[in-house]
């Protein structure tokens, strides 16, 4: 018997089918046509069967020399190949950078270096690079963490760095591992992928960064101190629990801040009121720190594109992860990969009759979180935006799905009000 499937959910076609013009897959049944080793899933009762790949027409490889499934050039050669002769992977620790140069075309390892992470030590690793002509890359896994200083002094000398972050596929399959064979799967992982990433930018976007990752800190430490300071009022002495249970938190705090002691109390009394305090001091600190950062992240914003603050919903914490996360124009390809980089592609999760689209839950997180901060304000305060629920509502779109539809609009504004910004700073310094 003989049946071609383009697809396994597909019925089976007959012989005449056109699905015979592209490489598709033939399942063959009979223990004529049986290959003698089964395949690790076949049980011992089942009717042996075996794959053969039917190539287009007219094409002379042999069945054997070229993966199942249709022929694709593009795919089949990696992007790097025909544009340098070196890759060199860089595999990033703490204390040490180990390096390995590998031939563009073959995959041969030309040589490794293990340096310092240290000003000598980027210099010995450009000096072992140079020792290898031709044109070349470097494939640096953590470029914005223990990568950082090797990648910077590498941008300032004029080399080409892209940034390896996840394998695609496991480097060994028998888990072997040391920093020699990371460093020579992130110059073959270099090789095997169609888009590289590019390292963020520095300056501005990195004090940004920074300053996100400080003022994130101080608040979640704030939340926890008004959470101590509300267990130890709760559990006070019951003259001082009555003086301090009722109001916000807001007065709360200002009123435990300015607590004193007498000679008169007790001990319990005198130890609660100099806890109470000491808390509710360090949150007004923490609030007082977290205000003074947003401020200097508009200013840096305002700075950097200030059409973002114009935008409604967009404030400064969100603009600044907006331009945390794009870093800068030419990193991202286009408005569908900042989409996906944001995880607010959706993802296709039909069957059969049903069409349906599931959220994403991968991508920058934090981008996310800002992409969701923008579209729950507009929901509310913007009115165009509350016309369009209410029209995806009567279609019969649930709340989540009309917050991902939004989430992925807003991110293609976001993303074309930044790369605009980009162009036309670009060509004022080109005219001046």
């Amino acid at each position: 018997m003989l049946a071609i499937a383009a697809d396994p959910k597909d019925t089976l076609a007959g012989e005449n089918s056109p699905c015979l013009g592209v490489g598709y897959v033939v399942a063959v049944a009979g223990t004529g046509l049986a290959h003698p080793k089964r395949w690790p899933d076949q049980k011992p009762g089942r009717q042996p069967s075996c794959l053969i790949t039917v190539l287009p027409r007219g094409d002379r490889i042999q069945a054997g020399a070229v993966p199942i499934g249709p022929i694709n050039e593009e795919t089949a050669m990696s992007m790097l190949a025909g544009q340098v002769d070196v890759v060199i992977g860089v595999d990033t620790h703490r204390d040490t950078n180990t390096a390995a140069a590998v031939h563009a075309l073959t995959g041969e390892v030309l040589g490794e270096l293990q340096c310092t992470t240290d000003a000598l030590g980027y210099k010995r690793v450009l000096t072992f690079a140079e020792q290898h002509p031709g044109r070349r890359v470097w494939a640096i896994e953590g470029t914005g963490s223990f990568g950082a200083g090797l990648t910077t002094f590498l941008l300032e000398r004029g080399q080409w760095v892209v940034e390896i972050d996840r394998p695609a596929r496991p480097a060994r399959r028998n888990g072997a591992k040391n920093d020699e064979l990371d460093a020579v799967r992130a110059a073959r992982e270099a090789l095997s992928r169609q888009h590289l990433a590019a390292p963020r930018a520095r300056g501005d976007r990195e004090a940004m960064r920074v300053l996100l990752a400080t003022r994130a800190g101080a608040v979640v430490a704030r939340t926890k101190a008004i959470g101590q300071l509300k267990a130890l009022i709760v559990n006070a002495p019951e003259a001082l629990r009555e003086q301090l249970r009722r109001g916000t938190t807001d007065q709360q705090l200002d009123r435990c801040s300015r607590l004193r002691t007498l000679t008169t109390h007790s001990v319990e009394h005198r130890a609660t009121v100099r806890a109470i305090r000491s808390v509710a001091r360090r949150a007004l600190f923490l609030e007082a720190e977290a205000a003074e950062h947003e401020s200097e992240l508009e200013e840096l914003v305002t700075a950097a594109c200030p059409e973002l603050l114009e935008l409604p919903g967009v404030g400064a914490i969100t603009a600044a992860q907006f331009l945390v996360s794009w870093s800068h124009s030419g990193r991202i390809r286009n408005e569908a990969a900042f989409a996906a980089l944001a995880g607010v592609a959706p993802i296709p999760a039909s069957s059969g009759h049903t069409t349906r689209y599931r959220l994403n839950r991968s991508g920058d997180r934090q981008l996310n979180r800002a992409l969701h901060t923008v579209a729950l304000s507009r929901l509310q305060h913007h009115a165009p935006t509350k016309a369009y629920a209410t029209r995806r509502t009567s279609e019969g779109k649930s709340p989540r799905e009309i917050k991902r539809c939004l989430k992925r609009a807003i991110a293609r504004e976001i993303y074309r009000v930044m790369e605009a910004h980009a162009r036309a700073a670009r060509t004022l310094a080109e005219a001046a």
